[in-house]
């Protein structure tokens, strides 16, 4: 007996159940290694629904319950990346990669011009190429017992590795594109493993987009970071997503003594939209900025969540996550620190900010602070309210029409977001998109241009 039946999970399940073997094809040993038990932990689980803890207002249940095509048997589909997306971001240059809704392909020059020490390939290949490395971190830090996290495990037959090795510190940044254009409603289960050695570096943009705007698609994406002693991350993530897309983005950062992480995601266009952030300082003296802004329209519905738990002393660690949400569209934020009992000497920032540009607009925040530590400096706070209508006023007495004062102040709301970005070039982008997007002018991928 299915005990799976009548929740979203039995249809993955069974599609697993019949195809094992074409699963297992696609990927190396260390994926198919945990297949097996992911497959058991999913045996009468269910997915969150709003009445599960931490996702009182995405329901992960209804996202995945419609009859999504999973792309099993690895068919062709044709797809013009350079018609997709040619990024013109201003005095960027960037070592380019594509994942076609969850197949890795590189650039025609990524591979040549990628420095000695930097790994960025398909985790398939990966996986049969350089199965010690693959092996010693897929799997450890995403928590096996986790529905979500298992469905992932037991489906996902490609996506990214990045390997930095010791000492090096690439010039250029490297581009993730993630692509989804299929001729039938496609769900990808997508895998990234981001594994910096000590003293390495690695600064990485990733760009979520929809090409086709007529089906629906559904988006699965682990991802597992480690930072050892002395490293650095820098990332970007971008979604430019369609109102059919559905999106589930799950990502857990390990830093070891010493190592940094800036981490911005932002949100321009979306249907339904989850991301999961969990960053663990387990070494000393180890920073983590972690940012992000979301811009809602129509009925978008935007979800973060992030937990980030100081295990050791001496850390520091800001969160800053803003929201402007018009129209119909609704946002939710949940943010805990976890200080625990040996993390003295703990600095923690999270800050909260919304604006609801429409009556219809809808937010939920939920700030949280728990601290085993008395050494400690911790703040939290969140505010929800509505444009300033003394500045709207003054702006419109000196000339300035309403709806254009309106655009200005909410790009301004943004601006210290955007300031966190530290990738040369991409704080530029960034506003010329927001502006954009604020605008209503709905970004278009063909519009942009790369440069190699």
């Amino acid at each position: 007996m299915d005990n799976n039946k009548d929740n979203a999970l039995s249809q993955y399940t069974a599609l697993y159940d019949s195809n094992r073997e074409a699963v297992d094809a696609a990927a190396g040993g260390p994926l198919n290694a945990l297949r097996p038990a992911a497959r058991a932990a999913l045996e009468g689980a269910k997915l969150p629904t709003k009445r599960t803890e931490g996702y009182e207002k995405t329901s992960i249940d209804e996202m995945f319950a419609p009859d999504y095509g999973v792309n099993v048997a690895r068919v062709g589909i044709p797809v013009d990346v350079a018609a997709t997306f040619r990024c013109d971001v201003p005095n960027l240059s960037t070592l380019l990669a594509t994942v076609i809704n969850d197949k890795f392909v590189p650039s025609s020059t990524l591979e040549s011009r990628l420095p000695e020490g930097v790994t960025f390939m398909s985790l398939s290949r990966a996986s049969r190429e350089m199965p010690d490395i693959v092996g010693k971190y897929y799997g450890t830090l995403a928590p096996s017992a986790d529905p979500c996290v298992a469905l992932n495990t037991m489906l996902a037959q490609d996506g990214v590795m990045i390997h930095v090795a010791r000492g090096v510190r690439p010039e250029k940044a490297l581009q993730l594109v993630n692509i989804f254009q299929a001729p039938v409603p496609l769900a990808a289960f997508r895998r990234v493993l981001v594994v910096l050695e000590e003293g390495a570096a690695l600064r990485l943009l990733v760009c979520d987009h929809t090409q086709d705007k007529t089906n629906s698609y559904l988006a699965s994406q682990v991802a597992e970071v480690f930072l050892a002693p002395g490293s650095r991350l820098e990332m970007c993530a971008i979604e430019e997503s369609s109102a059919l897309t559905s999106r589930h983005s799950m990502m857990w950062v390990r830093q070891e003594e010493g190592s940094e992480a800036v981490i911005n995601n932002t949100t321009l266009t979306c249907g339904t939209s989850r991301n999961d952030f969990a960053v663990t300082l387990t070494g000393h003296h180890a920073s983590s900025r972690l940012s992000g802004m979301a811009i809602g329209g129509g009925r978008m519905h935007i979800d973060n969540d992030t937990s980030v738990v100081h295990d050791a002393s001496h850390c520091h660690s800001d969160q800053l996550f803003k929201y402007v949400l018009d129209e119909e569209s609704e946002g939710a934020f949940e943010g805990s620190i976890t200080v625990k009992p040996d993390a003295s000497f703990t600095e923690a920032y999270q800050s909260n900010r919304n604006i609801l540009a429409s009556e219809s607009a809808r937010m939920h925040c939920k700030p949280q602070l728990i601290i085993n530590n008395d050494e400690v400096k911790c703040s939290h706070g969140a505010s929800t309210g509505q444009l300033d209508d003394d500045a709207l006023f003054y702006m419109q007495a000196r000339g300035i029409p309403r709806d254009e004062a309106r655009t200005m102040l909410m790009q301004a709301f943004m601006v210290d977001v955007i300031d966190t970005v530290g990738i040369p070039g991409l704080q530029e982008k960034l506003r010329h998109l927001v502006e954009r997007r604020f605008a209503g002018s709905l970004h278009d991928c063909a519009t942009c241009r790369n440069h190699e």
